[in-house]
């Protein structure tokens, strides 16, 4: 039988998945903090834009980087948002934020290529390079520096294959949310190394009481390539409508990708898609405002649990250190156990990275109920570990006055 892929066999799956896996084939309840999907639905105009479109038949090809209606919109919405003046012709319309992406890395790397990747990171990132045959080179995020990239340590890992830096903000998994002095020194940083800049900016509409800064306000030499999303902000995980804005020179070749990876996104979500960014914006500001209280809630069970956890400006994560928890066990296998024992799943934290270890990630796309329910099974099995520290601690000492005795006796004799 012919081989497939080596660099395919070689891609490491995502342990979010191995999580979800595990907790369908238990057939048991679970409460689901591990997958980044808004528990929400879309908007009825955006529903009603879609099915009106199927139900008149637009199910024909259209442009291979979207159609004229959506491309003005979001040249539009760019510049009302994200202060980006733009023209539809620097705009492409993906089938999601993760498509927006690869059409990125194919249309700047050659394999052998390397591109620095945020660690901890969305793990997706890793694995678009190792099938494109390219080398992620990880950067890593540290709590003593508020997980901010730092500069001279960036500067140390270029080498002469270093093509890209790929930069997240709001962050998946932390939900950390860079200023906008970090984001210009990053893109100074990309043009002193003459490299591009890939800014994910999925989570764009998802602050907290900071503001969402795109990286190609600062750019003025065409280096940076933004993607974005509808899932986050609308909802629309499953219509797959994203978009990519760029140098008219780069979206050129992008044009040229589309036809070979999807020829176009399918017509009826590029029309909701057009009626989500037209249409009433009160349903971004909710879904916002309840993951913000979502957080809210999150942290304050977490507090009163002593557990440490990054504060999220943004996105509707939190990462959450277990260190104490696990103990010698590693975090995936941690996991896993959490899901036996308590039914809660969470995604941990090494499948964004090596320096995620003893780390997870909890989703706030869910309920209040599940969120207290899935904290409460973390608590739990906290108090469990801590009170086996306790009664160990206890042995212990009184372990000490017995052999100072026998350590007595022996002097006097």
């Amino acid at each position: 039988m012919p081989q497939v892929s080596p660099q395919v066999e070689r891609m490491p799956r995502s342990g979010i998945r191995k999580i979800m896996d595990a907790a369908w084939a238990s057939g048991k309840p679970f409460v689901g903090m591990h997958v980044g999907e808004p528990d929400f639905i879309p908007p009825k105009h955006v529903l009603d834009a879609g099915s009106a479109a199927y139900l008149e038949g637009q199910t024909h090809y259209v442009s291979n980087v979207g159609i004229p209606e959506l491309r003005a919109a979001l040249a539009d919405k760019l510049a009302r948002v994200n202060r980006l003046e733009v023209t539809p012709d620097q705009i492409a319309v993906t089938a999601s934020g993760t498509e927006a992406l690869f059409a990125a890395y194919s249309a700047i790397l050659t394999a052998g290529d390397e591109v620095l990747i945020p660690d901890p990171g969305w793990p997706n990132y890793t694995m678009a390079m190792e099938m494109l045959q390219c080398g992620a080179v990880p950067y890593r995020l540290e709590p003593e520096h508020d997980f901010v990239p730092q500069i001279d340590a960036l500067d140390a890992l270029v080498t002469e294959r270093t093509r890209a830096i790929l930069v997240n903000s709001p962050s998946n998994p932390l939900g950390t949310v860079y200023s906008a002095e970090t984001l210009e020194a990053l893109v100074r940083f990309a043009e002193r190394h003459d490299i591009w800049l890939i800014s994910d900016e999925c989570y764009d509409a998802l602050t907290f009481g900071v503001e969402h800064v795109s990286p190609a306000v600062f750019d003025t030499k065409g280096l940076v390539i933004s993607t974005f999303s509808f899932s986050k902000t609308y909802a629309m995980t499953g219509v797959r409508v994203g978009y990519l804005v760029g140098s008219p020179e780069l979206l050129s070749v992008v044009g040229k990708l589309q036809e070979t990876i999807l020829a176009c996104v399918n017509t009826p979500a590029q029309l909701a898609a057009v009626a989500a960014l037209t249409g009433p914006q009160d349903c971004v500001e909710e879904m916002r405002s309840a993951y913000e209280r979502r957080r809210d809630l999150a942290v304050a069970e977490l507090d009163r649990l002593s557990i440490p956890y990054v504060r999220p400006d943004g996105a509707f994560y939190l990462w959450i250190d277990v260190t104490e928890l696990a103990g010698d066990l590693p975090v995936d296998d941690w996991a896993l156990r959490l899901l036996e024992e308590e039914r809660v799943a969470v995604a941990p934290g090494s499948t964004f990275g090596a320096s995620g270890e003893g780390w997870v990630r909890l989703a706030l796309a869910a309920s209040d109920e599940e969120i207290l329910a899935g904290i409460a099974g973390i608590g739990r099995m906290l108090a469990a570990v801590r009170a086996d520290a306790a009664v160990a601690s206890a042995g212990a000492a009184s372990a000490v006055p017995a052999a100072a005795v026998g350590a007595e006796a022996a002097s006097v004799a």
